[in-house]
């Protein structure tokens, strides 16, 4: 059976959240819940009340108004409206056209700054990162121009894992007028989120990291932020987002966030341990170091330097050997070439970067055989040279 350490790639749905979703897709168990939540009648009531359950159950989460939160088809939606949407309006409201963001920032962020560098004539200031993968504040906030419009910090780095500073980067960006986004995606539910106290102004999640279904995403929008539309038509999401709302994702979502809030306490300090435990038992193998600070790290993460073996190679061998890991972001379909979070941070070329993720699923058990299965993959191509067995 497979151990899975791959959760910063996606979570298994909860039963909780299966089960709260179950009667939207299954007309047997609930007859009438397939109406259009637009729709006037009995049946469309009936969907917008669910909706309007799981928009209550995102806000209480996040510590916002239901009028806040904004229903996309991922974080990666989220990212691209609340980026692409703030700029326009800024822009057009002649408040200026400069961005700045970081080098780790996920691709959702970074290419859409590109592209609206590169196609809608706005200026970008991308600021570098220290070697612990965490952002200085004080080189972030000198970045900062008259003209910027909007600040992207991301909560905490989807490869590495690091948490970026955003308790002190929000409050400053506040007192210049500066917009605050941020990419929680990964943060959520693992880490701190003080929307109000930080002064976050967008903010994008992605049900499917916290063991909510795919195709559903969150952003959190601020209702006095100006902010143009990527998506016209019916006028859904305050006019920001329209399109049909999937009815049973946005069920899923909402109890996910109930869920993953609820379950923090105790859950943050178990994946601490884990994590910790899966650590020590990689590092016994010798020449394997932590990527990213120890300090400022999302309790779940361990993403590694492995000297003396191929990066693919290793990950093919954990593969085989019923361990399910990744080098990086599994959101870059048909990527190649080093992972610029890596190469940011001053990471080896020359070395195997793997990373690991616990979850809600993750046991004591799928630990111990992963530091065996890693021992004994290492060795073995070590032994060899290093590459493909």
């Amino acid at each position: 059976m497979t151990v899975y350490l791959d959760h910063a790639a996606t979570t298994p749905l909860d039963p909780r959240v299966r089960d709260a979703m179950r009667p939207w897709l299954d007309d047997d168990q609930a007859p009438g819940r397939w109406g259009n939540p637009s729709s006037t009648h009995a049946l469309g009531r009936i969907a917008r009340e669910a909706i309007e359950t799981a928009r209550d159950q995102v806000a209480a989460a996040l510590g916002v108004t239901p009028l806040e939160v904004l229903f996309t088809a991922g974080g990666t939606e989220a990212d691209n409206q609340a980026l692409k949407g703030i700029a326009w309006a800024a822009r057009e409201a002649g408040r200026g056209s400069h961005l700045v963001t970081t080098a780790i920032e996920h691709h959702a962020v970074l290419d859409s700054i590109d592209w609206l560098v590169a196609h809608q004539g706005f200026s970008a200031t991308v600021v570098a990162v220290g070697t612990d993968g965490v952002v200085d504040p004080e080189r972030l906030l000198a970045a900062v121009q008259a003209d910027t419009v909007v600040v992207s910090v991301m909560a905490a780095n989807n490869e590495i894992g690091t948490v970026q500073p955003l308790d002190v980067i929000g409050p400053a960006l506040r007192e210049r007028h500066v917009a605050l986004h941020t990419d929680a995606v990964q943060a959520f539910g693992r880490a701190p989120l003080e929307v109000d106290a930080w002064g976050i102004r967008a903010l994008a999640l992605s049900a499917h990291k916290f063991n909510g279904p795919k195709g559903v995403g969150v952003l959190m929008l601020r209702r006095d932020l100006a902010v143009q539309p990527l998506l016209h038509g019916g006028g859904q999401e305050r006019g920001v987002r329209s399109g049909t709302l999937n009815a049973p994702g946005i069920v899923g979502c909402g109890i996910a966030a109930e869920l993953a809030v609820a379950d923090m306490a105790t859950e943050v300090p178990r994946l601490a341990a884990l994590r910790g435990r899966l650590l020590s038992g990689l590092q016994a193998v010798g020449d394997v170091t932590l990527n990213g600070s120890a300090a400022a790290r999302l309790p779940h993460n361990a993403n590694v330097s492995v000297g003396g073996c191929d990066g693919e190679a290793l990950l093919a061998a954990l593969d085989r050997s019923g361990i399910a890991v990744s080098t990086g972001s599994a959101c870059q379909s048909g990527a190649v070439g080093f992972s610029h979070v890596l190469e940011a941070i001053g990471a080896s070329e020359d070395r195997a970067h793997v990373r690991f993720t616990c979850g809600r699923t993750t046991t004591e058990a799928d630990i111990d055989k992963a530091i065996a299965s890693f021992t004994d993959c290492v060795t073995a191509l070590r032994a060899s040279g290093g590459g493909y067995l």
